[in-house]
């Protein structure tokens, strides 16, 4: 019962429903017993030829007190038990939900989405129906079977108690052994179900790939395999499920049995009446329910036990950037420095001998050849990872001297691959703060150079745009990206290599609007295309990991390294197409 130590946080936290929850409950187990005594005495009555009229309306009555109280005990009992167990889904659930928020990205490089929302649905579910279920067949079973024993003990025959009792022990003793097999079982299954959530979310969200090179029958043999082997895990599961009923109902038909051969001994000999058998079998199938309620009991245990060891593993996992015990208040934007050594991903190093400064105001062009390492530099700074040697300051303090929340507040960040909601453009630009205006809005679609494009949409800046934007070209999804940075007017906005997919002209208006808007404002352009980076005070080339170059525009033209010959080679390509926008 390792599952109720586990769970008994919740348990004190809902006590107080959960104790008129049971108390219910055990009341109806014991006005269950009337109906059983009564019918047993009106049988004798007609037996003995002694029943009156008065005798079967009060007898008739008890039965419509009886059925009337156990209709409003079952109704609290269902209220203040299986209720209250939908209140541990909401509260695991928010955990889970903070913790996700609160990791690091290498906690999402351990685990895929799929796999995280099979322990938000499944795994709580599970959990759910042990704290309202659960308690309900542990409760019922024990108040329901202790009353019955006793009264059949007490007041009918304690001879055909005991015998009656008999196979019992080994009914127990099976249900243990399956029980063990059910919790390996049920474990195989609810990670192969983690894995076909993997699966289905990774083929929905590549669907435009899978198609376009062909692939459908390939993606849908694939996902056969996996569903396949999902379904073989959950019919071992539900193998040893099925048998729960068959063992107990065994078990019950042997009680039956024995009953029944001893009861009819016994009324042979005037040791017990006609009425007392039947009531005493009425009684026994009363057992029937605790006893299957026991099985029912036994298979949420193990459930509830791998599920909840399935989501403690989750809330267990440290995150690798936490805040500092004695955090920087109030953080203000000022000369941001570089001063790093190395810094290793994967065991891999990618960033090596990075020492440069930028002052308040001032923007800073990152340019190089794909994996040079422009992103992982940002990264840093928004301490999605920490330094490995070496520090980063900001206005002159380390900036894991700040909390990360006041950190990421002074940044805003246009990442490669944009993530847009699937609600309307309006709430995409101001989801950093809801209350914004609408005016305020467009102004920001303006810098952004969406504006016009959002304008010629059928509902505006209220078209649903669908699932990460899929309603939108690349373009489009990029602008409308760097409006929802823009409009919260960062003190360091990062735009990274967010241009690509922009035509040259709508790129230098685009750039013409930030150097207009954002000389107090420290600016941070990651590009491959070099005209977004010509007017920036402090260029630098990256390559292997490695600061190759840097300089301002005209200073690293002077240089005849690799940004003269790219910049070449690109104005050549702007001359071709008619367009020297630089």
């Amino acid at each position: 019962m390792s599952i109720v130590k586990k769970l008994w946080w919740f348990f004190k936290l809902e006590k107080k429903r959960y104790i008129l929850g049971i108390v219910a409950l055990s009341l109806v187990s014991v006005l269950n017993l009337i109906p059983p005594a009564v019918m047993g005495k009106v049988i004798d009555a007609i037996t003995s030829k002694s029943l009156t009229q008065s005798q079967l309306l009060w007898n008739l009555l008890w039965l419509l007190l009886s059925a009337l109280a156990m209709y409003g005990l079952r109704y609290l009992w269902r209220m203040y038990i299986l209720g209250t167990s939908y209140r541990l889904g909401q509260i695991v659930r928010s955990r889970l939900f903070e913790q996700f928020t609160r990791m690091s990205p290498s906690f999402y490089q351990k685990y895929r989405t799929g796999d995280l929302m099979a322990h938000a649905t499944n795994d709580i579910n599970a959990l759910t129906r042990l704290a309202g279920g659960g308690v309900m067949s542990a409760v019922d079973a024990s108040i329901t079977a202790l009353v019955t024993l006793i009264t059949m003990f007490f007041s009918i025959s304690w001879q055909m108690t005991l015998v009656a009792i008999i196979p019992l022990p080994f009914m127990a003793l099976a249900t243990s052994r399956l029980g063990r097999k059910t919790h390996t079982a049920f474990g195989a299954s609810q990670a192969a179900f983690s894995e076909l959530n993997n699966k289905v979310q990774e083929s929905v969200s590549g669907i435009k790939v899978t198609k376009s090179f062909g692939y459908q029958e390939k993606e849908l043999h694939s996902f056969q395999e996996t569903n396949e082997m999902t379904f073989q895990k959950n019919m071992t599961t539900m193998t040893y499920d099925t048998l729960w009923d068959p063992v107990v109902l065994l078990f019950v038909g042997a009680s039956y049995a024995l009953t029944l051969l001893v009861g009819s001994l016994m009324v042979s000999k005037g040791q017990v009446t006609v009425g007392n058998l039947v009531t005493f079998v009425t009684y026994l199938d009363m057992l029937v329910w605790p006893l299957m309620a026991v099985g029912f009991l036994f298979n949420m245990i193990q459930r509830g036990n791998v599920s909840y060891d399935r989501i403690n593993a989750l809330l267990e996992e440290e995150s690798d950037i936490n805040d500092p015990k004695q955090a920087i208040t109030n953080p203000k934007n000022g000369r941001l420095e570089y001063d790093l050594e190395q810094f290793s991903f994967d065991q891999d190093e990618t960033l090596s001998a990075i020492h440069f400064a930028l002052e308040k105001g001032q923007t800073l062009g990152l340019v190089g050849q794909t994996g040079s390492g422009k992103t992982a530099l940002i990264k840093l700074l928004l301490r999605e990872y920490d330094v490995d040697k070496g520090k980063i300051t900001l206005d002159g303090h380390d900036i894991r001297d700040y909390k990360l929340e006041d950190l990421r507040g002074l940044i805003g960040y246009v990442p490669q691959d944009q993530f847009l909601f699937a609600t309307t453009i309006l709430e995409n630009i101001r989801f950093g703060n809801p209350d914004l205006s609408l005016e305020v809005v467009k102004e920001a679609a303006k810098l952004a150079q969406v504006y016009d494009d959002i304008e010629a949409m059928p509902d505006g800046f209220e078209t649903l745009i669908g699932e990460k934007g899929v309603s939108l070209s690349g373009g489009q999804k990029q602008r409308i990206a760097m409006s929802r940075a823009m409009i919260l007017d960062p003190d360091i906005l990062i735009l990274d290599d967010s241009l690509s997919a922009v035509d040259a002209k709508t790129e230098y208006a685009i750039i013409d609007n930030l150097k207009e808007t954002r000389q107090d404002k420290t600016t941070i352009i990651i590009a491959h295309r070099l005209s977004a980076v010509v007017h920036a005070d402090l260029i630098l080339v990256l390559q292997d990991g490695h600061i190759i170059e840097r300089g301002r525009h005209d200073d690293l033209l002077a240089q005849g390294g690799w940004y003269a010959d790219t910049y070449e080679s690109q104005q050549l390509e702007f001359d071709e197409g008619g367009a020297d926008l630089v």
